[in-house]
């Protein structure tokens, strides 16, 4: 990656779609790709996908275009998908155990290496290959295992106090499900909001504007 370089948040947002699209590709058989067979694949300009990948260093040769397993690599490194980082999952509702079961963490960067919540009915009980420990056992858990992350599938309103308890024990970077937003009172902390409610009424515009005015 270029040094001193600030990356535009929304290039950032891309990689993981330029990623995808490019496991897609070998998994077709292809091995290269120009850049305006991928724009058109993208949906976005061929300049705008050399613009991207300008910003951490040069990619491909000209009328040779990308080999896509190299570009594939060097996108997931970029991205750190092979830091596998240790994250730990709070709050297992219907939520979070949909997340814990189905979601392959290794391919993206992480390892699940537990499941914590605060409803004693729930400890013990296996999720996949977890036994759901009650968040009492969170401070001892992580002064031995060095959690990196944390996945939030909690109510809002114990938010704050959770995410306090999970920086007390060194934990600085969430994955976060509540509708708690950390980054007003923990503005150092690394935060990847996802909003579902947000992200199915986007679609609901969409089809209604999609629909023809008289």
């Amino acid at each position: 990656m270029k040094s001193n370089n600030i990356i535009p948040k929304n290039v950032i947002s891309r990689l993981p779609r330029y990623y995808r699209f490019l496991g897609m590709l070998l998994d077709e058989g292809m091995e290269r790709i120009s850049s305006n067979e991928l724009s058109r694949r993208m949906g976005l300009t061929a300049s705008q996908i050399r613009q991207d990948l300008n910003h951490f260093g040069g990619f491909g040769q000209q009328g040779y275009g990308y080999n896509i397993t190299q570009l594939r690599e060097q996108i997931g490194h970029i991205i750190g998908i092979d830091n596998y980082y240790n994250v730990i999952l709070i709050g297992a509702g219907n939520l979070g155990r949909a997340i814990a079961q189905h979601l392959n963490f290794q391919k993206r960067g992480f390892n699940l290496i537990a499941l914590f919540d605060s409803d004693e009915k729930l400890t013990g009980i296996r999720i996949g290959n977890f036994a759901i420990r009650h968040f009492s056992q969170l401070e001892e858990f992580c002064e031995e295992h060095k959690p990196t992350a944390a996945i939030l599938c909690i109510p809002s309103n114990a938010g704050k106090d959770v995410t306090q308890k999970l920086i007390d024990c060194n934990i600085n970077a969430f994955w976060n499900f509540s509708h708690y937003n950390i980054s007003d009172d923990f503005p150092d902390a690394i935060v990847e909001n996802v909003h579902l409610n947000d992200s199915l009424m986007t679609l609901c515009y969409n089809i209604t504007n999609s629909e023809e005015t008289p």
